[in-house]
């Protein structure tokens, strides 16, 4: 096994992992070792993208898995600065959506199905409930990381941004999406600004997420405490304040403040047209 896939495996965790992983042969190592490298990107150089590069990462998104191949995903590309700097600040005002050559914005798109089903003349029905766009935002998750994976394979930095959801409806106008389509989530693309590879952040031991056969809980008081040290000796590595997961968590979920006005999406999916029945 290439010596830097072990390597890679720890700094994913923080920790020697508790079996070694299987033994990969390139181009697979390859392959894993960018997965496992995969860190966001939140500063990026004024040099352009290379032509064709969005239609190869949009080949690739689309290559994607897709329920019964309904496809209900579109993506909006922002390449012109004025038009980003009014995503960026409808995003949270993030400086680095401003700096990425492109801005991609996955959508939850049933406006396609709902306008093919009327075509064929039929009551399209089964768009009025929550499956549809339950499989709606998995199909655009699942394509945008294959063109993150895509993207890193180039060389590029990335960087997904959850706060378009901020202001839903504003970014509908901003981007001139119609009835049952709705923005769920951007992605910065672009050459990362010197200096700005930022470390590998260790995840959750893979006992508090991996189970096998059932779903077992017993030993997450002591995966979650361990995860705690780590993530608080990361910070404490990189020069950040002190903090640990569960202090974290406890904040991220303890107010409806922290959804910056997200609490309203189901209120604005319903007037958009998703049923949600």
């Amino acid at each position: 096994m290439p010596a830097v896939l072990p390597a890679l495996f720890e700094h994913r965790y923080g920790a020697q992992p508790t079996a070694a992983p299987v033994e990969a042969a390139a181009p697979a190592a390859d392959l894993f070792a960018s997965l496992l490298d995969h860190r966001s990107i939140r500063a990026y150089s004024s040099v352009a993208l290379e032509p064709g590069t969005l239609e190869l990462l949009i080949a690739a998104a689309q290559s994607a898995s897709t329920s019964s191949n309904l496809q209900p995903w579109s993506v909006v590309a922002l390449t012109d600065p004025a038009h980003k700097a009014k995503a960026a600040t409808l995003a949270g005002d993030q400086n680095f959506i401003r700096q990425a050559p492109l801005f991609l914005i996955f959508v939850a798109d049933l406006s396609r199905l709902t306008d093919v089903s009327s075509a064929t003349g039929r009551s399209g029905i089964a768009l009025d409930y929550l499956e549809l766009f339950l499989i709606a935002a998995i199909d655009a998750a699942l394509a945008a990381q294959n063109a993150v994976v895509a993207a890193e394979g180039l060389g590029l930095g990335t960087c997904y941004v959850g706060a378009v959801r901020n202001r839903p409806q504003d970014i509908a106008d901003l981007i001139g999406l119609p009835q049952r389509a709705i923005a769920l989530f951007g992605l910065a693309v672009g050459h990362p600004a010197a200096g700005a590879k930022s470390a590998v952040k260790p995840r959750l031991p893979q006992p508090e997420v991996l189970h096998r056969e059932r779903y077992d809980s017993s030993q997450r008081a002591a995966n979650v405490a361990a995860y705690d040290r780590i993530l608080g000796a990361f910070y404490a590595a990189q020069g950040l304040p002190a903090a640990d997961w569960s202090h974290h968590i406890a904040q991220r979920v303890g107010s409806i403040d922290v959804l910056r006005g997200r609490d309203q999406l189901t209120a604005i999916l319903r007037d958009r047209g998703f049923g949600l029945r």
